[in-house]
């Protein structure tokens, strides 16, 4: 039978190939976003939405130009779950996979994932150094300034809001309200 990891399983095997502190923060913080829509949109299963942000990157600090290809290899030693694998990997449809998101929880963490770093790096702009006080207006801001977190693909962003069938100012305020959900529990 497969394996679906608890999220402390979870985070022991994120530390096993990740060591630098911003790969395992960004787990994280992409982790408690999943969990944030989770709540809404499949409140049985927080647990295994907040593993599949938690692991999404798994392979990218020792395997980046293997990115979602050699983690679906890691996983599968493990005899973790196909639907955990799949929803892992499908955030990297059109960039480094061919693996379509399929479910909303998918789709998320496909849109997710590039825009928390984009409000992350807003956010240490602002005085408070927190999303805590960040306005959709900031996000929007420098979302529209393609030098500002290059890093963070603003096609990418826009797909997954597309994918999602809302705004891309839905897409940034949810967000953002799921970032603010995590401040106390985490540096955010």
């Amino acid at each position: 039978m497969e394996k679906i990891p608890s999220l402390e399983e979870a985070q022991k095997l994120l530390e096993e190939y990740n060591k630098d502190p911003f790969h395992l923060h960004h787990g994280k913080v992409v982790s408690g976003v999943m969990g944030y829509f989770a709540q809404e949109y499949d409140p049985e299963n927080v647990e295994f939405w907040k593993a599949v942000g938690l692991l999404h990157d798994l392979d990218f600090e020792q395997f980046p130009e293997q990115h979602c290809i050699k983690e679906q290899e890691i996983m599968r030693e493990r005899g973790i779950d196909e639907k955990l694998i799949h929803a892992v990997v499908s955030h990297g449809y059109g960039l480094t996979v061919d693996v379509k998101p399929e479910h909303i929880m998918e789709k998320i963490l496909f849109a997710t994932d590039e825009l928390t770093g984009l409000i992350g790096a807003v956010a240490l702009m602002h005085p408070s150094k927190s999303v805590s006080d960040m306005q959709l207006k900031s996000v929007k801001k420098k979302f529209k300034t393609p030098a500002f977190a290059a890093g963070c693909s603003r096609d990418v962003i826009q797909k997954g809001a597309d994918m999602l069938g809302w705004s891309l100012d839905d897409l940034m305020s949810r967000t953002i309200d799921a970032m603010k959900s995590l401040v106390g529990t985490m540096e955010i």
